[in-house]
């Protein structure tokens, strides 16, 4: 089934997550290892092609955000405290809040570095820019969105700690219909 339940998750909001998930997993990885290989004269390759995977990226999040506002979300356990419940929202909320602030603030970075077209979507056609060459605002900008990225990572680790409690400890569901789409 494609379309979410009141009770399961469809293959296609299963598919968001998990593509989207292991993208942004890859993207905190390559950006890590980006900035810590020395300086040398492909770098700039580097750089486009994480900026260019992050444009796909806001992408994927803006049609998921959609198909989310279009599908029923499937309700937690009956007997699930208000504390968890609220937490679950905060949380989901907190990961699609901090992966939209890292992927402005890659953006911003990119429009304001002096050097390099990082506006080019793999050379296909010009990704337009909202910010202006400045190296000072670069900086700002790329430290920023490195800040954000250990944050969301940061919340990323919450997120499966918590599917890992659902999954091991409370045995409810929660997590395994993620993956299957069965029913909780």
């Amino acid at each position: 089934m494609i379309r979410n339940t009141t009770k399961s998750w469809g293959s296609l909001a299963r598919a968001f997550h998990w593509i989207i998930g292991l993208t942004i997993l890859g993207m905190l990885a390559y950006g890590w290892w980006m900035n810590h290989i020395p300086a040398r004269p492909d770098r700039f390759f580097y750089r486009s092609i994480h900026a260019d995977i992050g444009y796909m990226l806001m992408v994927a999040m803006v049609l998921r955000i959609i198909w989310r506002m279009i599908n029923p979300i499937p309700a937690l356990p009956p007997g699930m405290p208000g504390w968890q419940r609220i937490a679950a929202h905060v949380s989901h909320g907190a990961l699609y809040l901090a992966t939209f602030i890292v992927i402005f603030l890659g953006w911003a970075h990119s429009g304001a570095r002096p050097q390099g077209d990082y506006g080019s979507f793999f050379g296909l056609f010009h990704v337009p820019q909202f910010t202006s060459p400045d190296k000072a605002t670069a900086d700002a900008f790329e430290d920023r969105h490195i800040v954000f990225a250990y944050v969301l990572l940061a919340l990323i680790v919450i997120h499966v700690l918590a599917t890992a409690w659902h999954h091991f400890i409370k045995r409810d569901r929660v997590a395994a219909r993620m993956m299957d789409g069965q029913p909780g």
